[in-house]
Order: C-alpha cells, then structure tokens, then sequence
C-alpha cells in the first residue's frame, strides 16, 4: 500500500473556516463485506476496527447536547457493527434525522435479514453505493454478484416505500467514477439512471449523488502503482472552482473516527489529520461536549482539490451544476 499523505503536504489550498455545526458524521469502523477498487477506508472483511458501545453512547450524548440536526452513519458497513441498531434507534428516539450509508450488498449478509425492515421502522435515510447502471461497471469495481445483489437490496427498499413518490423515505443512490476522471455533470445522469434502471428493473430512488474519487488510501495507492497520481492531481488543481468552497462538507460537518477522535471531515479522518482546534494536536468528541467550533479553522491539503473540482463534491453529491 502506497501512503499518499507525503504526496498531499505541500499545498496552497485557500484556507476555510466552518460554520454552524449541523452535522456529525461517525465511522463505526472499516468492516465491511466489500472491498472496492476506489475505496478510501480501506475497508473490507478482514478489518477489526469497531467502534464500542462506551464510544456509541458518547456519540449519543453529543448529539443529546448539541443542536445537531443530521447523524450520518458510515464505514466500512456500518450496520455491521454490534451498536448499529442500538445507536440508531436512540438517536431517532431524540427526533433527530440519522442516514445511513449503504453499500445495499449488506441487506442479504448473514445475520442482516431483517436490516432493511428495521431500517424503514425507524425511517432512516438511506444513501446507497451503487457506481453504476451497468453489471459489468459495478462487478468491476466492487467483485462479482454485487450488482445483482445490489438490484434486489433496491427492489427490496423500494417495496418497503424507500424512493417512492411522496415518501418520507428517502434513498438516494452514489455514483463513483471508474477511474482518475471527474464525474459527469450530476443531473444528466441521474437521467440516464432513472431511465435505465427503471425500465430494466422498476427501481426507483429520490436523488443520484456523484462523488469524486479522492486520491487517498486504496484508490490514491493505486494511482501511485499505476503512475497517475500525479496527473490525477494534476486535474483536480486545474479543475478548481472557488464558488464550491462555498458548500464544502466541512464546513457544516465534523467526523468522528470508531475510538472516539474528531476530524474536520471523514477523507482528514482516513489520513490522520485531526480536527483543526486551537493548538490541540488530537480531541476526542468528548472534549467537544461544551466547544463551539463554529469559526474555526479547517485543516486541509492538496486532497481537498478533490472536493472543489468541476461541479463539486461532497457528502451530498455535486455542489455545484
């Protein structure tokens, strides 16, 4: 594994500061059952890191105190996680709105065949990876039977009122690009996905959001053995649009790792660099309980270039048309 946080240091990346903090994104840990070419976690099925109940509680007790209005639960696979449902089912009893980023593959793991109901009782929203509307695109990138798989997760959410018209059950779907490329403009293709994947399969969802593959981790090592880190990079820099600064995930949001430590966002988390706060080199959240962070200043490097190019991106797709 190629480590790109050398390659990333020297930057010239304008200097941002967050806003009102409305969101709290928690890695319950890098188990997964996949493991994906663009995956910046690392994630897979031989990973043990799990976040314990004494740090799920923490969680919660954070949100119980705060004014935040969204948790966003990932991994890895998040659901595989022993405290998934306890942390999920508290913090919706709170009132306050909990996503769930799926990789839809997990809904037929063993021991997770009622996931998807318990899922809807909760009214959990849902963001599902789902790279494409092809076969051949998805098992290239995420290993042989996940689209087929995926299809039925789909199917099978949509049943449960997921994606439909007028439902308070949002599913939303994530397209990666393939390779070191920018994705395609956002409404186009969730044109061509309700298009195909509605006639093929009568599946349908509320929005499609593109991301842009960040050079880190698998995929940013990839791109060093393949000799395309540097054009990569070399694109995001050249595709930088000031107005995407704007919307940036980080400024509204801050990321919490499985033991506890907080980071300005989730791809800062994957690199170890921790949330910018005064002359504190690491924080748990909880030394944040009474800590406003509004205002202060975000940590970033030459990876951000990732979230500012072209149309954008962000947790919550393109920022920009």
């Amino acid at each position: 594994m190629h480590a790109t946080l050398p390659l990333l240091k020297s930057s010239d990346f304008p200097a941002i500061r967050r806003r009102r903090l409305d969101t709290l994104q928690v890695n319950l840990g890098y188990r997964c059952n996949q493991s994906c070419v663009h995956c910046h976690v690392n994630a897979g099925p031989t990973r043990t890191e799990e976040m314990t109940l004494q740090t799920a509680e923490t969680v919660i007790d954070f949100v119980r105190s705060s004014n935040i209005a969204l948790l966003d639960v990932t991994g890895g696979a998040p659901e595989l996680n022993a405290n998934f449902r306890f942390l999920v089912a508290t913090v919706r009893a709170l009132g306050v709105r909990v996503m769930d980023r799926c990789n839809l593959t997990i809904l037929e793991h063993p021991g997770q065949e009622d996931l998807a109901e318990f899922l809807a009782a909760q009214r959990v929203e849902i963001t599902a990876s789902l790279p494409c509307y092809l076969e051949e695109n998805v098992d290239r990138q995420r290993g042989n039977g996940v689209f087929d798989s995926s299809i039925r997760g789909l199917q099978r959410l949509n049943a449960l009122g997921y994606g439909q018209p007028g439902s308070d059950l949002p599913l939303n779907l994530v397209f990666n690009p393939q390779g070191p490329v920018l994705p395609p403009a956002q409404a186009g293709l969730e044109q061509a996905y309700r298009d195909e994947l509605g006639a093929r399969y009568g599946i349908v969802f509320t929005r499609l959001l593109t991301l842009t593959n960040m050079p880190i981790k698998r995929f940013g090592s990839t791109l060093v053995s393949k000799g395309e880190f540097v054009p990569y990079m070399r694109l995001l820099r050249s595709s930088f649009r000031s107005e995407n600064l704007d919307s940036v995930m980080c400024r509204s949001l801050i990321s919490v790792d499985w033991q506890g430590w907080v980071y300005d966002c989730d791809f800062n988390q994957m690199l170890g660099i921790p949330l910018a706060l005064r002359e504190r080199a690491r924080i748990r959240l909880t030394d944040l309980m009474a800590t406003d962070v509004e205002t202060n200043p975000i940590a970033v490097l030459d990876h951000c270039y990732g979230c500012t190019a072209g149309q954008g991106s962000s947790c919550s797709g393109a920022l920009s048309s």
